[in-house]
């Protein structure tokens, strides 16, 4: 089950706990107030970015042969069963990378419009980043409830104090659902302790759960993880979060955190509980479904530019759903493969509308118009960005939604065809927005003297951009590094059924 790949130092803890390094640097750095903003400023940006340079080294030391876990580090921590246990495989690695490469970018678009208590807004950020790699990289049951319910915290003081009028309604609405769903998850944590005698993550997916404990495990797991994704019908907390979340809030949540749902399914649901996962698949089928084609309606009724983008992320969240409990190999690697794309693309998208935010100070619909005349760069920019949200192929958001819908076609065929609506639908409202933003005719007065990006924008944009396109045409590095870790899980979970289907017609 485990390769460690050599490495003489804990590469893995490193990279999780360097941002915390930062954070307390931050805290300690000295000066006037000016001084004291300017400093916290760089000590972020440069934290972040020596955390993705060490993130790096793990791409290029991974085998991707290996099926399982590599960079191990393991511990003995609380009474003697609860270790401190890190590893990334194919499947966890492609996520801690997405998270390191997106946070120096979230710094430094922060790095003119907040200017409130600048120390502790960078110092949230910091340790948001090391609980949301440690999530990626936990292999103990109890250290990934830490971490996982750990991120709440900061993503919840971001939104409360550096947020928009509504914040503190939209802070608490975001707590309140996503602590909920996670209550029921350490009551099932408990419940495999209990019958396993250990929190061991890659124990635990060698060990047969009993029947019955699956189907309450797995309804346990799916009301955290569908909470964080989010799912329809507990998808309200989203739009809400968004909109008054500052632009790298909402780049985090809508690039990182809610990736967080669709790895767990891929962590724990499909391996623990494969029996329970193939009896709840029509459920999630269904539930993808209406998601995918009710908030690509609901998305097109939006006069808020933030909305509209928060309700296509629910959307695009319903391919990964959809794909990941459709149990094929082509299905799993196309929900990897949308998350990380997703990530890209709708990180982008949120710092697109911040650029314009920062102008103008609205986010209504309705107050632009004609930037093409006065912001060609951004124009081609935010158009790179739309198409890949509408899933143009040549760019990124083609590949995750092909796999999904190809591997769902193979066992769901009216799932398939419901969410390929969705493609459609989703063309309808990406095209309006960007027809309604940029084209038509410059007649506002407050957008004659508007500026097109600045060098600050374009170094965050630019890579992007690249990335965009460059996974559109060549997807090969995500697929292939996540190919080996996804044969493993597929098989496996097949397996399971299988013997059960086998020993049903024995008996």
């Amino acid at each position: 089950m485990m390769t460690n790949s050599v490495m003489t130092w804990p590469i893995l803890s490193v990279v999780t706990f360097l941002p915390v390094v930062g954070a307390i640097l931050i805290f300690f750095a000295r000066g006037d107030d000016e001084a004291a903003r300017r400093n916290a400023r760089w000590i972020a940006l440069w934290t972040t970015i020596v955390t993705f340079a060490v993130s790096i080294i793990l791409v290029i030391r991974f085998d991707p042969s290996q099926p399982g876990f590599q960079f191990v580090e393991k511990l003995p921590w609380l009474a003697i069963t609860i270790t401190y246990h890190m590893g990334v495989d194919g499947i966890s690695l492609p996520f801690v990378i997405l998270t390191t490469a997106l946070m120096p970018f979230c710094i430094l678009a922060s790095w003119k419009s907040v200017t409130l208590r600048v120390r502790e807004y960078m110092m949230a950020f910091l340790f948001l980043e090391t609980l949301m790699v440690g999530t990626f990289s936990a292999l103990d049951l109890v250290l990934f409830y830490l971490f996982f319910e750990g991120g709440l915290i900061p993503m919840f003081l971001i939104i409360g104090v550096w947020g928009g009028p509504r914040r503190v309604y939209a802070s608490f609405k975001f707590f309140l659902y996503t602590l909920l769903g996670s209550v029921l998850m350490l009551l099932a944590i408990l419940a495999l302790y209990l019958n396993a005698g250990t929190t061991d993550i890659p124990t635990l997916m060698q060990t047969a759960v009993p029947r019955n404990l699956q189907t309450w495990a797995w309804l346990a797991f799916f009301a955290s993880f569908a909470v964080k994704m989010p799912m329809w019908p507990v998808h309200t907390w989203l739009p809400d979060a968004h909109v008054e979340a500052p632009t790298a809030g909402s780049v985090v949540l809508a690039a990182i955190l809610l990736k967080m749902g669709g790895y767990g399914f891929l962590r724990f649901s499909l391996p623990m509980f494969p029996l329970a996962s193939q009896d709840f698949a029509p459920l999630v089928w269904t539930l993808s479904a209406i998601a995918i084609v009710y908030t690509s309606l609901v998305a097109l009724m939006q006069e808020d530019i933030k909305k509209l983008i928060a309700y296509s992320s629910v959307a695009h969240m319903g391919f990964v759903t959809m794909g990941i409990f459709a149990g094929t190999t082509q299905g799993v690697a196309g929900g990897v493969f949308q998350m990380v794309s997703h990530g890209i693309v709708s990180g982008a998208l949120f710092l697109c509308v911040g650029v314009i935010y920062d102008r103008l100070h609205t986010r209504e619909i309705a107050a632009y118009g004609g930037l093409v005349n006065r912001m060609p760069l951004y124009a081609f920019v935010f158009m790179v960005f739309t198409m890949a949200n509408v899933g143009l192929p040549g760019t990124s958001g083609f590949v995750g939604e092909f796999l999904t819908l190809l591997g769902t076609f193979r066992v769901s065929i009216p799932t398939a065809t419901i969410a390929s609506l969705g493609v459609i639908l989703s063309a309808a409202y990406a095209l309006w927005l960007y027809r309604k933003v940029v084209f038509g005719v410059l007649d506002k007065p407050a957008l004659a003297s508007i500026k097109d990006l600045t060098a600050r924008e374009v170094v965050i944009l630019a890579p992007l951009v690249v990335l965009t396109i460059l996974f559109g045409v060549y997807p090969k590095p995500v697929l292939d590094m996540s190919a080996a870790s996804v044969q493993q899980l597929v098989t496996n979970y097949n397996t399971a059924i299988t013997a059960v289907k086998a020993a049903a017609l024995v008996q």
